[in-house]
């Protein structure tokens, strides 16, 4: 989840389909450029469901009166979007809230500071000058300190006075250069004080090629006839406070596995989450892959090895587990042209499905040959490696995918769809 994890650089400009004399305009589309992190790049996640991104996305916008250039990691997996507030020796792009006529601290007496706040991770404080103190903190052992304010977010044209984020002066950070690429972080889960919500956006959608660099992001409704309808599936209230259990980010219920044609012969209870809301299914646009619990994985990857047997070759190698939680690998010849025909494994919702298919379904590891073979990695992970007790669907089987996130009727919808060819057809190219 932290800035820091640069993969999915957004270009931001803005296009209107639609002029409404509200603050906002009711569709804002943008479009989104994809860039790869260097290999080894991305620590190990350590805590439950502090899942952290590997893929993000960025955003240039206007804040403050008179208004600073700054950029944002836009992030499904945070509520809480925050800005550097204090230069140091290595961080230089940051926001200057002394400069900001319309900036306003969030003092700890606000029904904002009181009550808004209660989905985030770390409880908030008072600080010595009664002003609302947040900490923040990420799986990979950066965290954040710093008070809570107000002030003007400009989108393209259009203004959002009073916008709530975080004016962070101190931290950590477990890389630094990476950090200092942006202002800060721009969070869009189902919270109250997160980005979407303050904005009044009913519900904003993502495409993501998996051809090109080319890719969409878009706030409000998508009526484009050359999409066609979506498939829904409810995402997954919890009025009761679990420990394990995310409120605020966007849960389906995973109803079963498909491997060709064979359903995993599991219980639907394996799927559900548990008492202390540990199990819940979390579609997130930065995590790169998809994470599944223990019993579900050693079924999925039992049924894989053994309808690939005939056309893949494992790689037998017990010591070997990409990225900490991914131990069904393949050798595939240098000099063969492609991959093999595979077997598409769908992801089975209540009134949707994702199938990921061809080569989604595989992963190279960057510069690993052994003898006169690549080195190929299943694209599902065991969650149980990582210490993550949930089931979380990444970018990577979201690909060519369009996923509408709906806050108002809380559901999510997808279709196939070339998202290249999405963004050429709304005019933002490649």
């Amino acid at each position: 989840m932290p800035l820091l994890l640069l993969h999915l650089l957004l270009h931001f400009f803005t296009y209107y389909s639609l002029c409404f004399s509200s603050p906002l305009p009711k569709t804002l589309i943008l479009p989104l450029k994809t860039q790869t992190l260097p290999h080894g790049s991305i620590p190990k996640p350590s805590n439950k469901l502090s899942f952290h991104h590997n893929v993000t996305l960025t955003i240039s916008l206007t804040v403050g009166s008179p208004p600073q250039n700054v950029t944002m990691v836009l992030d499904t997996g945070s509520e809480l979007s925050w800005l550097h507030c204090k230069k140091t020796p290595t961080l230089t792009n940051v926001f200057n809230p002394l400069a900001s006529k319309s900036y306003i601290p969030v003092s700890c007496s606000t029904p904002t500071c009181r009550t808004q706040t209660r989905d985030l991770s770390i409880p908030v404080s008072c600080d010595p000058k009664k002003l609302c103190h947040a900490i923040l903190s990420y799986a990979d052992a950066s965290s954040l300190e710093g008070n809570l304010a107000s002030d003007t977010f400009q989108l393209g044209s259009s203004g959002q006075p009073r916008t709530v984020f975080g004016c962070m002066d101190s931290g950590f950070s477990s890389n630094s250069e990476e950090d200092a690429k942006t202002t800060g972080l721009m969070g869009m889960n189902r919270g109250s004080l997160s980005f979407v919500t303050q904005m009044g956006f009913p519900r904003f959608s993502y495409c993501i090629s998996g051809r090109d660099s080319s890719g969409v992001l878009l706030f409000g409704d998508a009526n484009f006839a050359w999409l066609g309808p979506l498939n829904y599936t409810p995402l997954v209230q919890m009025s009761t406070p679990l420990p394990y259990f995310d409120r605020v980010a966007y849960t389906v219920q995973l109803d079963g596995i498909r491997v060709a044609g064979k359903v995993l012969p599991l219980p639907k209870s394996v799927f559900l989450p548990d008492h202390t809301g540990a199990g819940q299914t979390m579609v997130d646009s930065g995590t790169q892959f998809t994470f599944l619990l223990g019993p579900v994985y050693t079924a999925l990857k039992n049924e894989f090895v053994l309808q690939t047997k005939p056309v893949l070759k494992l790689l037998d190698d017990p010591n070997f587990v990409f990225q900490g939680a991914m131990d069904l690998c393949f050798l595939v010849p240098v000099n063969r042209p492609g991959l093999p025909v595979l077997p598409a494994v769908t992801m089975m919702f209540k009134g949707a499905e994702m199938s990921v298919t061809g080569e989604r379904l595989l992963y190279r590891v960057p510069g690993m040959v052994r003898g006169n073979n690549q080195v190929y990695c299943f694209t599902f992970g065991n969650s149980d490696l990582l210490g993550v007790e949930a089931f979380v669907i990444g970018h990577y089987h979201q690909q060519n995918v369009w996923m509408e996130f709906d806050l108002v009727k809380s559901r999510m919808g997808v279709a196939e769809v070339r998202c290249d060819l999405a963004s050429q057809r709304l005019g933002l190219g490649t």
